[in-house]
């Protein structure tokens, strides 16, 4: 099957959504069709490692519109197949079932896989988290008692021990760096985060990797550099994400992100990509950038949808991302890897504080706990970057 003309939208994520809803927003008249992979209609995934996995009930909230949204809207779903390939020059779109969509406009949006390590592969109790279909999996397992190990203490990975330890699991979590996100929020954020999982009974193993598993099929305990065994009942593994873009390389398309423009277009005529796919040029750091956050997703999203009616863009926003843990918010914006210093403000051992990052003096970012009504100060403060940006 081949079907020609609008716009064709690959990946069924906040991206894609937000592309789909502000076209139509725009004034579009156009066909708008979405090509999800999985079988659910475009949903929320942060809660996939938060209150989804606290609770089912959660799962009620996760779609992004009802399904009548789509009629009233006459955006056509397709569910369940994936994109495989992409013929750039005759604007057609490979699906996995053996189809293929006709496009004026191609919207990639495909997301992200989570990575896996090669040595825990074989094993039926070794996880990622990406889809709800992992989440339900996941929590499942997230019994009082159960014994969960958790390979990288990224805030996936922390997000599903604070979840863990809410259901009674008993949590170990393996971090190669000498301390939780210390690559990018410094030693002092790192040692706070290390305090927090600690003070709720986590298990936090630092500068240390897995160097041996035990069990035929199944894993029942892994040696760690140090010779320290740790037993586990089910291993999750949250060590990132790459793009999920092997299915467009073939088409000149780079498979670590594809870079854009400010209004998302790639370098192909009528493609453009959006979320994690995407590699925006962004000006706060004057250069091209993945994000993978869930905000930038949405802000993308929007603007490919500006560029493709024709409409200017919206202004560019900063970098951020939050985590729930605990019960507490934590809320980041800016580029901290750019800094030089770094100041708190408030009381950590309260949750109560700001991270104030600069460099040469001048604020390049900004970590907050327990203080939303400080975020659109920060903003504004920040909002020199697009400016002058940090080479």
């Amino acid at each position: 099957m081949s079907e020609a003309g609008g716009v064709v939208i690959a990946g069924g994520g906040l991206a894609a959504q937000r592309c789909a809803e502000t076209l139509r927003r725009l004034g579009y008249e156009g066909r708008i069709r979405i090509v999800c992979a999985e079988r659910h209609l475009p949903y929320n995934r942060p809660p996939l490692s938060k209150e989804v996995l606290a609770d089912a009930a959660a799962e009620e909230k996760l779609a992004f519109r009802a399904a009548d949204w789509f009629d009233d809207k006459s955006v056509e779903p397709i569910l369940g197949v994936a994109a495989s390939g992409l013929d750039a020059s005759a604007r057609r779109l490979e699906l996995s079932d053996g189809s293929s969509l006709c496009y004026e406009q191609l919207v990639i949006a495909t997301g992200a896989r989570p990575r896996m390590l090669p040595a825990f592969e074989a094993y039926d109790n070794a996880s990622t988290l990406r889809t709800l279909e992992d989440s339900r999996a996941l929590r499942e397992r997230l019994i009082s008692g159960a014994r969960l190990l958790i390979i990288g203490a990224g805030f996936i990975g922390q997000e599903v021990a604070a979840a863990a330890r809410g259901h009674g699991a008993a949590v170990t979590v393996i971090e190669a760096e000498p301390l939780p996100m210390h690559g990018l929020l410094g030693r002092e954020i790192g040692a706070w985060l290390a305090r927090v999982h600690l003070e709720q009974g986590v298990d936090l193993v630092l500068g240390q990797t897995v160097a041996q598993i035990h069990g035929a099929g199944h894993i029942e305990e892994v040696t760690l550099e140090d010779g320290r065994r740790v037993a586990a009942d089910h291993v999750l593994v949250a060590i990132g994400v790459d793009p999920d873009l092997g299915w467009a390389s073939a088409a000149g398309l780079s498979a670590i992100g594809i870079a854009t423009d400010a209004g998302g277009r790639s370098e192909l005529p009528g493609v453009y990509a959006a979320g994690d796919a995407a590699a925006f040029h962004d000006p706060f750091l004057g250069r091209h950038a993945l994000s993978g956050h869930w905000e930038s997703a949405g802000r993308q999203g929007v603007a490919v949808a500006h560029a493709i009616a024709g409409q200017p863009l919206p202004a560019p926003a900063l970098s951020s991302f939050w985590s729930d843990q605990y019960g507490m918010r934590i809320n980041y914006l800016g580029h901290a890897s750019l800094a030089d210093a770094v100041e708190i403000e408030g009381d950590p051992a309260q949750r109560d504080f700001v991270a104030l990052y600069t460099r040469r003096g001048v604020l390049v970012a900004a970590l907050s706990v327990g203080r939303p009504q400080a975020l659109g100060e920060l903003r504004e403060r920040l909002a020199y970057m697009a400016e002058a940006p940090q080479g």
